[in-house]
């Protein structure tokens, strides 16, 4: 598989600057793999498609307002850092990404805030745009933290033009996220309401939870026709042995495994057994998943509408075979279906 197979016609107006009015009232396109049909619905449909004991794997991270705003010293000029992942809490040393990168050199200093109180030291350089930021603030390692979370907002990704708006802090987040760690959301998540998950729940479909910080990677563009020579970032992630225990009892009840997300995809997909189960596992995962793969753990999937190019759309290809996917997303443009992180929703079955 090429690079270029992934490519098609996406129309700028598709991509969705707002989510939908209410969380499971996007719309959703159903793909049934066996039968090779494609139905149009709604998300609150998705029930209809569970049964008793069927198995929903939910990613659990949170979004972290990881984008801040400073000012580079003597000459004030404005800079964009992005924070990617805490390196040492006790030296309060992260990666980061700053924008414009070439006015920011080693040893230059920034000032965060009105009154200046948080100020980082670039120590040094990690790729063209990536940073090393040493923060210097007075008080405890909360205070610092919480810091962070005064001045950061809502990572929204760069394609949404308009400005951060105060829903964004609670839309850009699944009403599941626990864990703290993740620099864009899992949006195949977002369209879960509440009373969504407790009609499933009271149906009886079990919910697994595991964590996959989206770091991102997940979004770096491809650069290399061959595809085996892409690398993807490590992206931590976190399966205990419950969740592990639910979705194993769910294989070997040959019932419904659903993965909400590329990235519960990926979680899953990094810890499976010589026989074909689950492991529990905590550490770092690069895996990249592209046609032709066979997938060990989940035989239903929920996932968005993704970017021409994008690992993500490689994953779903693999998952529900590329001509198939090559179809589906000629029939969404056709439809109008909203693309990428605020859009729609579709559901492999």
């Amino acid at each position: 598989m090429k690079l270029s197979n992934f490519n098609f016609n996406l129309p700028q107006e598709l991509l969705a600057e707002h989510p939908a009015p209410n969380r499971d009232e996007a719309r959703l396109m159903v793909l049934n793999r066996k039968e090779q049909t494609i139905e149009h619905k709604m998300f609150k449909d998705l029930i209809d498609y569970f049964d008793e004991d069927d198995v929903l794997v939910l990613n659990n991270t949170k979004v972290f307002p990881a984008r801040l705003y400073g000012n580079k010293e003597k000459t004030g000029a404005r800079i964009e850092v992005f924070l990617l992942r805490e390196l040492n809490p006790e030296t309060r040393l992260w990666d980061v990404l700053v924008d414009p990168a070439r006015k920011i050199r080693i040893g230059n200093k920034l000032y965060f805030g009105e009154d200046e109180s948080l100020v980082a030291e670039v120590i040094d350089n990690t790729t063209s745009r990536g940073r090393t930021l040493r923060f210097l603030f007075d008080g405890s390692y909360e205070e610092f933290r919480n810091k962070l979370t005064e001045l950061g907002e809502t990572p929204l990704p760069k394609y949404i033009k308009r400005d951060v708006e105060p829903e964004d802090a609670e839309r850009y987040q699944t009403i599941f996220a626990k864990k703290e760690g993740a620099v864009a959301a899992p949006t195949a998540g977002l369209h879960f309401s509440k009373h969504l998950l407790k009609r499933l729940e009271i149906k009886g479909v079990n919910f697994a939870e595991v964590t996959l910080h989206v770091g991102l990677g997940t979004f770096s563009p491809v650069e290399v026709e061959d595809l085996s020579k892409h690398k993807m970032d490590s992206e931590e992630i976190a399966i205990d042995k419950q969740a592990a225990k639910i979705i194993n009892e769910g294989i070997a009840q040959k019932r419904r495994v659903c993965a909400v997300g590329t990235t519960v995809m990926r979680a899953l997909e990094s810890s499976v057994s010589s026989s074909a189960t689950l492991n529990d596992y905590e550490g770092w995962t690069n895996k990249f998943i592209f046609p032709p793969y066979d997938f060990s753990i989940a035989n239903m999937m929920v996932t968005n509408f993704h970017t021409p190019k994008s690992t993500l759309l490689m994953m779903v290809s693999a998952f529900a075979g590329h001509e198939f996917v090559k179809k589906a997303y000629a029939e969404a443009v056709k439809e109008k279906y909203r693309f990428y992180t605020y859009g729609d929703a579709m559901l492999i079955i």
